[in-house]
């Protein structure tokens, strides 16, 4: 069983950075692949990033470029840079854990990208 708690999130101006923080409990975390994904009103959740036990990353295009994903196993804890925002990336950020067909989430985290 794991454990996630998003934090990081705010209001932030168009053009904007924010730091997404993601905290993991209950063991194992360097053997799981780490994943945030986004929720808008009126829209299914998206995955933007993810990141494998070993390191490896890939993202949306929608967010290539501009957010950056990475982990940091002794904290356990996933990170999600985010830079150059734009008001579409206005959403509930989740955290996400999976391995070998179990899969967990976070509660999220509002970010809102306005002036």
């Amino acid at each position: 069983q794991v454990q996630l708690v998003e934090s990081g999130g705010g209001l932030v101006p168009p053009g904007g950075s924010l730091r997404l923080s993601c905290a993991a409990s209950g063991g194992g975390f360097s053997l799981y692949t780490m994943g945030w994904y986004r929720q808008a009103p009126g829209r299914q959740r998206e995955v933007l990033a993810t990141i494998t036990s070993g390191g490896s990353t890939n993202y949306v295009d929608s967010v290539k470029g501009r957010f950056t994903i990475s982990r940091g196993n002794a904290k356990n804890t996933v990170y999600l840079e985010m830079n150059s925002v734009k008001p579409e990336d206005t959403a509930v950020y989740y955290c996400n854990a999976g391995r070998l067909g179990s899969v967990y989430w976070g509660q999220g985290t509002q970010v809102t990208v306005a002036s």
